[in-house]
């Protein structure tokens, strides 16, 4: 089933930046077959649904592998069944 997302990683307790932790992010996103839009507060992602929600979970395994000890994520998904959900069917 096809979907649209946005996530947003917030890793907790790693000072001021966390521009390392949100590289990472986007670098393991980039290794999923997925359209990919990164913004101030996150990214959107269109693709599988099942792979969508795999990627968060490997997301949250290698940021806590890389030293990362508190991880919370905010995941917006949309499905539809009367036609398939793009980002550029999002764009105004």
């Amino acid at each position: 089933m096809k979907a649209t997302a946005e996530l947003q990683v917030v890793p907790i307790g790693e000072g001021v930046s966390v521009r390392r932790q949100i590289t990472r992010v986007v670098e393991l996103l980039q290794g999923h077959d997925f359209i990919i839009e990164t913004h101030a507060s996150g990214s959107n992602i269109e693709g599988e649904l099942a792979e969508i929600l795999a990627a968060v979970g490997q997301i949250h395994q290698a940021l806590h592998r890389d030293g990362s000890i508190r991880l919370v994520s905010y995941l917006k998904l949309e499905t539809r069944t009367d036609k398939t959900p793009t980002l550029a069917g999002k764009r105004l």
